[in-house]
């Protein structure tokens, strides 16, 4: 067991006061290189959910992706036009920006769907929702042909599919024809009816077109994704529940990766990946533990259930409450150890014992590594609802917060609003702006490091309060927008965007005044 360490004084406070700024988070190299920017994405069937929903999940855990988010329109286009494919020099750039270069065209379709828009593309208006990790692959997959990168096949997907299943086959379609040329991708896919995870790489170099598979998650299953591959046997005799690109096997054979008279089975995540990171394996574990507690998994397993059957129905505020997970309650909470005194003499965990601490901290107090579900780093978090029994513009719905999920509230954003609040269209990576709202929350969860044990509780009961009004307020809300939309379906929308637009506003702003309340009452404790 390792050594309480005793924190004392407030040299300690003015060094964290440098160190644990926005700027400051190292990349901790914990075995594989994608650690700086990974993801963690949950995916929930429809039986699995407390009402009918099927949910993905992202969080977008990098430290260069843009902050502003826009609303993408739905766009008639003519016989013959050609639509544009953008190259992503930087993971601040897009189609949406001014100076976004284009490597190609392809044919364009007649029509192509609005979708909600930020560093990755999240829902369409048709309700398809899609969550991402990278996982890297193996070293010489990533083709140097081809055009489509992973964000350019995001958003093809949500602009011309409807369904998981024509995502993964126009995906299909476009990398065979136009290319894919970069690393190994996981898409978790949600629509009305069905949940897929989907992960595909490059054909190596010096050629074109891709090599993936797809999972069905059971209706009633909670899967996970963190930076790993996690597909292993596949079961092409069941096209209900298993796709694959038709050189899904003769890739690795050529490779060597995979030999059929070893009598040893194909295995996607051996073939073209690894299972090495623990920094991976460890988000998968406490996932699929917090679904189905009663297996009473390994955390030091190499694998695990690709999915898991949900031991209670799961709701947005339960797959929040995972993204908010450091592994509290384990013997992995960094915070373990790190302890002082009171003024009576008593050891308690002290207020600076933080579960995001950079590099040098870890070292200074003797903490060991872990890639913890909640990340200092996110750049936001989403977690999404599709459901059938609702006219898509309602049906649709994504609850959304910026920076870390400990800190921020998640408010709802419907997939048939018409615009973002000005805000959320702003941004802020370069440099602080009062006008950027992932600013807001940034600033507060960046003091909260401080002195985190004391100011979390704080933060935690605005952001609670937030979440909870939109949660309760959610059912009466939409029961009114049904109505209207039966009625008149623009006005609907415009009555979804003012209500989505107005709880992010009242948000972005409790948090400017929370930011000086956290000033005023912690100023003579740092």
């Amino acid at each position: 067991m390792k050594k309480p360490i005793h924190v004392f004084g407030s040299l300690i406070i003015i060094v964290l006061f440098f160190t644990l700024s926005s700027t400051s988070i190292r990349h901790e190299n914990l075995g594989n290189r994608l650690d700086f920017d990974a993801c963690t994405s949950i995916i929930v069937g429809k039986a699995a959910s407390i009402d009918g929903s099927t949910m993905t999940s992202h969080s977008c855990d990098s430290q260069s992706d843009r902050t502003w988010m826009i609303i993408v329109p739905n766009k008639k286009h003519k016989s013959g036009e050609m639509a544009p494919v953008y190259m992503s020099p930087k993971e601040t750039k897009g189609p949406n920006d001014p100076d976004a270069i284009s490597v190609g065209d392809i044919p364009q379709v007649p029509e192509t769907y609005a979708y909600i828009n930020a560093a990755y593309p999240i829902m369409n208006e048709r309700q398809l929702a899609i969550g991402e990790t990278t996982f890297g692959g193996k070293i010489g997959l990533k083709s140097d042909e081809g055009i489509l990168d992973c964000p350019e096949l995001y958003r093809l997907a949500l602009e011309r599919a409807s369904t998981a299943r024509d995502a993964i086959r126009i995906i299909d379609q476009l990398t065979k024809q136009y290319g894919y040329n970069d690393y190994g991708e996981c898409f978790t896919f949600a629509d009305t009816k069905e949940t897929w995870h989907f992960e595909i790489l490059g054909p190596g170099k010096g050629k074109k077109g891709a090599v993936w598979a797809a999972v069905r998650i059971p209706d009633d299953h909670v899967g996970v994704s963190a930076n790993a591959s996690r597909i292993r046997q596949i079961n092409l005799k069941d096209p209900e529940n298993f796709m694959a690109s038709e050189n899904v096997f003769s890739l690795a054979q050529e490779n060597g990766w995979w030999k059929p008279e070893s009598g040893q089975p194909f295995e996607f995540c051996y073939a073209y990946a690894d299972r090495n990171g623990m920094y991976a394996r460890r988000r998968e574990w406490r996932v699929l533990s917090k679904a189905a507690p009663t297996l009473k998994l390994d955390p030091n397993s190499e694998n695990f259930p690709f999915s898991v059957k949900a031991e209670r129905k799961l709701s947005v505020n339960d797959l929040l409450e995972m993204f908010r997970d450091y592994y509290q309650d384990t013997d992995f909470d960094m915070t373990n150890g790190v302890i002082a005194k009171d003024k009576s003499g008593k050891v308690i965990k002290s207020p600076v014992a933080n579960p995001f601490m950079n590099n040098d901290y870890k070292q200074l107090f003797n903490v060991r590594s872990e890639r913890t579900i909640a990340c200092a780093r996110a750049t936001y978090v989403q977690v999404t609802q599709s459901r059938s029994w609702l006219p898509d513009p309602i049906g649709g719905v994504v609850w959304l917060g910026y920076d870390n999920p400990v800190t921020t509230p998640h408010t709802p954003f419907y997939c048939g609003i018409e615009s973002m609040p000005k805000s959320y269209m702003v941004d802020g990576r370069a440099k602080f702006r009062r006008d950027c709202a992932w600013w807001a929350f940034r600033s507060v969860g960046q003091l909260c490091y401080l002195r985190y044990q004391d100011m979390t509780k704080d933060v935690e009961h605005v952001w609670r309060e937030i979440e909870t009004r939109a949660f309760n307020n959610q059912s009466e809300f939409e029961a009114k927008m049904l109505a209207m939309y039966k009625k008149d379906p623009a006005q609907a929308k415009r009555l979804l965007t003012e209500y989505s637009q107005k709880i992010a506003d009242d948000a972005v702003s409790r948090y400017w005044q929370l930011q000086e309340e956290l000033w005023t009452k912690y100023t003579y404790k740092f």
